[in-house]
């Protein structure tokens, strides 16, 4: 009984050391935005080269957050921080504003629990402004 438990012990250390937003990102992301982030088109919107760019304008922070596939997410408003930091320095570190600060579990949970009624919609109006 005792070496049952100690292995599903070593086994949960497992898994979370092997927890990353790297991870998180070919688990949970990476069936619709692809490996390297790239957009399909009419379907999937481009992270790669694109998704910093919410981060300059008002709105966009939060839209990141709400969009329904990071808001409805399993992960933990932790994990999506994480994950969020590393998108915008993995996809699109170009575009990262100066004053970006990195989200914060705190700023996650704030923000998912606000419902995005038109993602698309609002995706477009943000777009609009950025160019």
């Amino acid at each position: 009984m005792r070496l049952a438990a100690l292995a599903f012990l070593l086994c949960l250390g497992a898994s979370a050391a092997l927890a990353s937003p790297r991870t998180d990102y070919m688990l949970r992301c990476m069936g619709c935005h692809l490996p390297d982030g790239a957009e399909t088109p009419g379907k999937v919107p481009p992270l790669k080269d694109h998704v910093a760019r919410f981060l300059s304008i008002d709105g966009g922070r939060a839209y990141l957050v709400q969009v329904p596939g990071t808001r409805q997410s399993v992960l933990s408003d932790k994990a999506v921080a994480d994950l969020l930091n590393w998108l915008v320095t993995h996809f699109d570190a170009a575009h990262m504003p100066e004053s970006f600060a990195p989200y914060s579990e705190v700023e996650v949970r704030e923000l998912r629990s606000h419902h995005l009624k038109d993602a698309a919609g609002e995706r477009a109006r943000l777009i609009e402004r950025m160019e």
